[in-house]
């Protein structure tokens, strides 16, 4: 019986150290339990902050494609692109910024985002204008070049004209001068012998012909000008060739163009009274025997011709 209080003592030590470990037991289950749920909520959150962080990027992204798209189109239409390629710049740096930081303000980044947004809107109206004012000068372009098309239609027109009108001119240029020019008729070639006697025949003995005396007769034409006219005589052999002596008087002059051998030349007063003109001619060797052609010249025009044989 003495035994009991003792054993009384050790049944309440051993209740007490049962409620105690029973207790400490719900505490370290609350605590796990609580801690738990502590650690399911921060894989909750770093879950939903790294999708945050991934619709940022995709975001920051797809505004950098935007802005690269406005870029080449307002570079196209010859727009200014000094403000899109600096807030291009930012832009990059703000993406690089958002990769390497850990604590990162994605509300901040969010305000940034709805910025170049804005920005991209506020470049749409201005794509929108250029666009417009490209129509515009295209149209404007488009309205000269067919101006100046007509232009240089009716320049070439007037070209024409003109070039018509010149030539026109050119030629009664030429008629006028043609119809001013001497006219020499009644051309006749005597032959002179050494002692001076002239004679006229249908054929003249070659050791007889010392010097040829040619006759002709200037035509009364009232739109020639009565002054000092040179006379080109050319003389042709039987074979066409001209007879000259660049030391006996001959020459060259030109006739339509072309530089021509003249057998001699004299300078006549014209006075329009239908003059008669007589021309001395000494060859320094004999004729061969032939038909020889005799062709008068002046101011470019042929003006007469005669002929003569040798025996």
């Amino acid at each position: 019986m003495e035994n009991s209080p003792q054993k009384s003592k050790t049944n309440g030590a051993l209740l007490a150290a049962l409620i105690i470990m029973t207790g400490l037991a719900g505490v370290s289950s609350y605590l796990y339990f609580d801690q738990k749920k502590v650690s399911e909520n921060q894989e909750v959150t770093i879950s939903e902050r790294v999708e945050e962080l991934s619709t940022t990027r995709v975001k920051l992204d797809s505004i950098s494609t935007a802005l690269d798209a406005k870029i080449a189109e307002v570079q196209k239409l010859g727009g200014d692109i000094t403000e899109l390629e600096k807030v291009k710049a930012q832009l990059e740096q703000d993406k690089a910024s958002l990769r390497r930081g850990n604590r990162v303000s994605l509300a901040k980044y969010e305000a940034k985002i709805k910025q170049y947004e804005a920005f991209l809107i506020e470049k749409d109206t201005l794509i929108a204008n250029l666009q417009r004012e490209n129509v515009t000068l295209a149209t404007n372009v488009k309205v000269l070049d067919e101006e100046n098309t007509g232009l240089k239609t009716e320049r070439q027109r007037l070209a024409d004209s003109v070039s018509t009108v010149v030539s026109q001119n050119q030629d009664l240029s030429t008629k006028v001068t043609r119809a001013a020019a001497l006219k020499a008729q009644n051309i006749k070639v005597l032959a002179v012998n050494s002692k001076g006697k002239v004679k006229e025949d249908d054929a003249y003995k070659a050791r007889r012909l010392d010097k040829i005396k040619l006759v002709y007769t200037l035509l009364d034409n009232p739109l020639t000008k009565e002054e000092p006219k040179d006379v080109y005589v050319r003389v042709l052999d039987p074979q066409g060739a001209v007879v000259s002596d660049m030391a006996n008087g001959s020459g060259t002059f030109t006739v339509d163009g072309n530089e021509t051998i003249y057998t001699t030349k004299q300078t006549v007063n014209y006075t329009s009274n239908g003059q008669n003109v007589e021309l001395l001619y000494t060859r320094g060797i004999p004729y061969k025997p032939g038909k020889y052609t005799v062709e008068l010249y002046s101011e470019g025009f042929k003006i007469g011709t005669g002929e003569f044989a040798v025996r």
